[in-house]
């Protein structure tokens, strides 16, 4: 009945005056051609088309998937038709008169610049275009084309609304030319049993037909059982036209803060997509493609991935619904509100329901992300327009929830089906921030919703923590293709001042010094993607401790060009962790509840695990195993019963740490069983030090009363300054640097208790020339930071790219000399979370990374590198600088501390000529 000719493949396409030249349809021009990486325009495709001679008695259509933004097509010279929007199909009629055997097809397409002198509602911030601001234009014809031969009288669309409960399917029928005398017939199939449902009615524009299933199988993640709708339009006798598509029996409510899928509790585990391609930008090289990255997403524990500010190419929700995969879409965004950006972000969502309305798999949509293209924190009439179009989106799809805007500071929700907030912090950098958030969090705040009185909230909402995570890093290596780069290797200079640029990240590992620090390359690439398992398991056991958080959402399920948080990389390859981290990413978590990861020797450990559990719940009888791996340390407690969607403590652990001669990290092992099954697993590292002495170290003396006071609760020996090995002091002085010049070895403690002008020096920098007002009231210039001893800048690390958070800071202890008595690393780890720096030490030559700095860090793909511990000489005596921070806990109480300390006093003494 209908005949199609696909038109992927090669195309003429020619840029402005340029000279033909040959893309591939489909994909953008951006991912094709070196020189339009950035280019934003029009573009002209062009292609012979032969039409079968059969053909010409019949309606002949031009269907596109998608062409960014505009697209205007001729047939044989002549305009046949145009449409705006670069993320949804339309259709073109070739006029009867234009056909001919050999034919000229020509596709104008234009993507809007930033600005528009012809036509200001049309510029690139008036159209939704998602994730293009980050990563890239997406221009052309990046959907597949294809030439189809119909009746005149066909089938438009069908919408299938299904219901589980009784097995009901609702089949909304759109005809054009529909005949007098003309009937419907439908039928539902299943793949075992045939036939299920069918039903034949009159035909005409809008025809709901309703057919009945008898005991539906739901469609699920773990059983995504589909059923087929096949729609036949009958006109004289004879069948002219045939369409079918699948769908399945799902409903996804939220109900009292819980998520229930088929009526059964759900604990939401989710990653965000990006939905970008290692060749292709938004183009997926295949349906294989698109079926292994998401066989990987369920080996990784998801059950959810969240498709970020964009309208996928269909072949990804086909994929989704046949394997299994529940997903959150939503709606690409404008940069700038105005009444032509609403209208036209109306448009993609009718547009969006038209397509996918039938896809099992989608279970919920988002207006707005984060705010964006609006100003909710400032605007009523913005406000006010979200909220309606709330209600419009749930009256035109009654059968998935609804995110008004999925909000972080400062923005909020209005009206909406899921609390949702977005937030990162990385540990150890930043534990007691996360901490505290997710507690404010789950406690269901004020602040996730709008202050200015006219937040509609139910309090049943879910709570979602819809956005976190941290960077690790992927090997370049396996991004490479005959030892070349991928061109986005030259993105990413403007993000993150500048720490996102991936290129030439192997010369900054030696420039840095990190070479000597890690064993090679690959060592500190698998170190970053350890770091960030390491801080993915904290986050989730956090959020899993607080039973009234319904679900999360990982940043993020793929590394997206420069952003390097994914669980896989670009080209989908797994992290070194893929294959733990379905045991922590699952649907019940074993949570460890403790509060320190370093201990002394021979201390006692107490601690009760909580179980959180997601669908399944937990059964009387359960017991928690745990042990200590290598060691004759053992035992199992007992768990009481876990309902679904819960969290219950089981009995107190208590252990006697080994004695140890040196630091070491030890594994605790956690076994959650019920009788022969294990239900879940996880461990923690522990770092565990030798009861310290500090007989044999250096001599200290400190002119800070407080400071003396808490060298003698460390047991260490507390001399005169004139006759000490080390001075310890927060600051230095004019005396200092003379003292300094004369032999002395200084201990600075620079962790910014006290105010040092941004460098090591108490006393204010001397003012340079021009000897008039600059930078204040006072005459000059204050001179930089080397125009001075030790020449050494301060910083704090809250509000800079060395803060932590969504870009990773990768810190760093060489474990050489007397630091290699702390265990572990180089990366911190979560034992260093009361001693972590919040501020870093700036100043330093590119030899001194090799030599001087004995601890530091590096952002991103290896940037902005900063100090934490070095040593620098002033005449006939030196100084060793830190930032950790060694005081917060009474003196010996912290072993990190405590041995990080005694290493600092070590290495100071040593710089006595």
């Amino acid at each position: 009945m209908r005949s199609s000719l696909s038109l992927d493949g090669p195309w003429e396409f020619r840029w402005g005056d340029g000279e033909a030249r040959t893309a591939t349809v489909p994909g953008p021009w951006q991912a094709q051609f070196d020189d339009l990486r950035w280019a934003a325009g029009t573009g002209v495709y062009t292609r012979s088309v032969q039409i079968p001679a059969a053909w010409r008695e019949r309606e002949v259509a031009l269907l596109f998937g998608a062409v960014s933004d505009l697209a205007v097509v001729f047939w044989n010279g002549e305009e046949i038709g145009r449409h705006e929007g670069g993320y949804l199909p339309f259709e073109v009629v070739v006029p009867g008169h234009l056909l001919r055997e050999k034919n000229r097809l020509e596709v104008w397409a234009t993507l809007p610049e930033g600005g528009s002198s012809t036509d200001p509602n049309y510029s690139f911030a008036e159209i939704p275009h998602g994730k293009q601001s980050w990563y890239g234009p997406l221009g052309g014809i990046w959907q597949s084309v294809r030439l189809e031969a119909r009746d005149p009288r066909h089938i438009r669309r069908m919408k299938l609304t299904p219901e589980l409960l009784t097995g009901r399917v609702e089949a909304e029928i759109a005809l054009a030319g529909a005949p007098a005398g003309a009937r419907l017939r439908l039928q539902i199939l299943h793949s075992l049993n045939g036939v299920v449902a069918e039903a034949e009615v009159p035909a005409s524009d809008g025809t709901k037909i309703v057919l009945t299933v008898q005991s539906p199988i739901p469609w699920s993640p773990d059983r995504p059982e589909l059923y087929q709708c096949r729609a036949e339009l009958v006109a004289d006798g004879a069948v002219v036209d045939c369409i079918a598509d699948h769908f399945g029996f799902r409903s996804f409510e939220a109900r009292d803060g819980r998520f229930y899928l088929n009526g059964e509790p759900l604990y939401l585990r989710g990653a965000l997509d990006q939905d970008y391609y290692p060749d292709g930008i938004c183009t997926p090289p295949s349906v294989e493609f698109l079926e292994d990255q998401l066989r990987k997403a369920k080996q990784l524990g998801l059950n959810c991935l969240r498709c970020h500010i964009k309208v996928p190419d269909p072949r990804y929700y086909e994929v989704a619904d046949r394997l299994g995969m529940l997903v959150w879409t939503e709606i690409p965004n404008a940069a700038h509100f105005s009444e032509s950006s609403a209208e036209r972000l109306i448009e993609t969502m009718k547009g969006i329901l038209e397509r996918d309305f039938n896809h099992p798999s989608i279970i919920c949509w988002t207006i707005i992300n984060e705010d964006w293209g609006t100003r909710l924190t400032e605007n009523p009439e913005h406000r006010a327009w979200l909220k309606a179009t709330f209600d419009w989106l749930k009256a035109a799809d009654s059968t998935r929830l609804v995110v008004d805007n999925s909000a972080c500071i400062p923005n909020f929700h209005l009206k909406t089906d899921i609390d949702d907030f977005h937030y990162y912090r990385s540990v150890p950098e930043r534990r007691a921030e996360w901490d505290r958030l997710t507690e404010e969090f789950a406690g269901r705040p004020a602040w996730s919703f709008s202050p200015h009185g006219d937040a509609e909230r139910t309090g049943r909402e879910p709570l979602v923590v819809s956005e976190f995570g941290v960077w690790g890093l992927p090997n370049p290596a396996d991004l490479r293709r005959e030892g070349t780069d991928p061109w986005w290797f030259e993105t990413g200079q403007n993000w993150g001042d500048g720490v996102a640029y991936p290129h030439g990240i192997e010369h900054r590992f030696s420039a840095c010094g990190l070479d000597k620090v890690f064993a090679s390359f690959d060592d500190f690439i698998e170190a970053a993607q350890w770091y960030q398992f390491e801080n993915l398991k904290y986050e989730i056991e956090t959020i899993r401790a607080h039973a009234s958080i319904a679900g999360y959402v990982i940043t993020e399920f793929t590394d997206v060009h420069w952003e390097s948080n994914g669980l896989l990389d670009m080209e989908r390859n797994p992290r070194v962790f893929h294959e733990r981290f379905g045991e922590i990413n699952a649907d019940t978590v074993i949570v460890p509840m403790l509060d320190r990861r370093g201990h002394w020797a021979g201390s006692t450990l107490r601690f009760s695990p909580r179980i959180a559990s997601g669908g399944r719940g937990v059964p009387e009888g359960a017991r928690l195993e745990w042990s200590l791996a290598g060691l004759a340390l053992h035992g199992s407690v007992a768990v009481p019963p876990v309902p679904p969607l819960s969290t219950g403590d089981a009995a107190e652990i208590v252990l006697t740490l080994p004695e140890v001669d040196s630091a070491r990290m030890f594994r605790l092992d956690l076994t959650l069983r019920h009788g022969r099954d294990e239900l879940s697993r996880n461990c923690v590292d522990i770092a565990l030090y030798p009861k310290r002495s500090s007989i044999g170290l250096p001599s200290v003396a400190t002119r800070d009363h407080a400071l003396a006071d808490y060298l003698a609760g460390l047991g260490l020996d507390v001399k005169s300054p004139e006759t000490a090995d080390v001075i310890v002091s927060r600051a230095l002085s004019k005396d200092d640097m003379e003292a300094m010049r004369l032999g002395a070895c200084y201990l600075v403690l620079a962790d910014g208790s006290v105010e040092t002008h941004g460098t090591l020096r108490s006393d204010p920098p001397p003012r340079e020339q021009p000897f008039m007002p600059v930078v204040d009231e006072i005459p000059g210039i204050p001179s930089p930071t080397h125009h001075r001893e030790p020449g050494i800048g301060l910083h704090q690390r809250e509000g800079t790219i060395w803060r932590g958070d969504w870009i990773a800071s990768f810190s760093w202890i060489r474990r050489q000399g007397a630091f290699a008595r702390l265990p572990g690393g180089p990366l911190l780890d979560l034992s260093f979370d009361r001693v972590v720096p919040l501020h870093v030490m700036t100043g330093f030559r590119r030899w001194e990374f090799e030599t001087r700095i004995h601890a530091g860090l590096a952002v991103g793909w290896i940037h902005k590198p900063a100090a934490t511990i070095a040593e620098r000489p002033f005449g006939k005596g030196g100084l060793v600088a830190t930032t950790f921070r060694l005081t917060q806990d009474a003196p010996g109480e912290d072993p990190v501390a405590t041995t990080l300390f005694s290493a600092l006093i070590e290495t100071a003494a040593a710089k006595r000529s």
